[in-house]
């Protein structure tokens, strides 16, 4: 890999991890995006964006925890059925012919949603979550994750968030640890593939870690910038049409 690409890639990646750990996410996506941008086999892609994702969601776990934005009681019913499900997914293979397609159609799904929570008021009040509603859409969102290398978070953030079950904060606290432990299901269901690591993913990890550090310190105590959220959202949409084309 030249050296110009890990270069350019260390500096989307940190970029990717400060802006996503603000509002308690990992930046999976945004790893991909930017893998996506500079060509990256898709086999290198789903391991290095979980890997990545481990990190910076640990680090936003405990932030958001720490800053009193986690809920147990909403978090445990999602986290219940995505972990076997995100490690099923890890666990499966898809030819670059699928996966492209699939990880192009959440990153443009992602800059939607990076775009409307720039948009959109959301309440204030919250309610309950339906026990059986969050078993399947957990199970769900975690097979997903475990198929193209995201965490889930930005699947499960809006669902939070518009369905009234956890206001903005919590629903932050509650995506970061969701992310975690998918994320570690998710590589562990396709330990194997840590084989086909770039020799520059020690470096990534350190911007990653950095990035998210800044992130979550940031956005545990404040909301993310909305700028900078629409300007991600327009990278994801060239990176997501690149995916779906080539």
């Amino acid at each position: 890999m030249a050296t110009s690409t890990v270069i350019s890639l260390t500096i989307l990646i940190m970029a990717a991890a400060l802006l996503y750990a603000s509002v308690g996410h990992a930046g999976a996506s945004g790893y991909l995006a930017a893998m996506a941008l500079f060509g990256i086999a898709p086999a290198v892609m789903k391991p290095t964006a979980l890997a990545l994702n481990i990190l910076v969601a640990a680090i936003a776990t405990v932030k958001f925890y720490r800053a009193g934005c986690f809920s147990w009681s909403i978090f445990w019913p999602f986290a219940l059925t995505s972990v076997p499900f995100a490690f099923i997914g890890g666990n499966l293979s898809l030819p670059g012919s699928i996966y492209k397609p699939i990880v192009g159609a959440v990153l443009l799904y992602a800059s939607y949603r990076l775009f409307r929570a720039s948009q959109t008021a959301i309440p204030t009040t919250t309610k309950p979550v339906p026990f059986g509603l969050a078993l399947i859409a957990g199970g769900g969102i975690g097979l997903l994750s475990g198929l193209t290398g995201v965490g889930g978070g930005i699947f499960l953030s809006p669902l939070l968030l518009f369905m009234g079950w956890a206001e903005t904060r919590q629903t932050s606290g509650v995506a970061a640890a969701f992310i975690l432990v998918n994320s570690i299901a998710g590589l562990l269901g396709h330990l194997s593939s840590v084989a086909t690591l770039p020799s520059a993913t020690p470096i990534w990890a350190v911007a990653a870690v950095i990035g998210g550090w800044v992130g979550a310190e940031y956005g545990s105590r404040r909301l993310g910038n909305v700028h900078i959220r629409r300007l991600l959202s327009v990278v994801l949409v060239i990176a997501g049409v690149k995916m779906i084309l080539t």
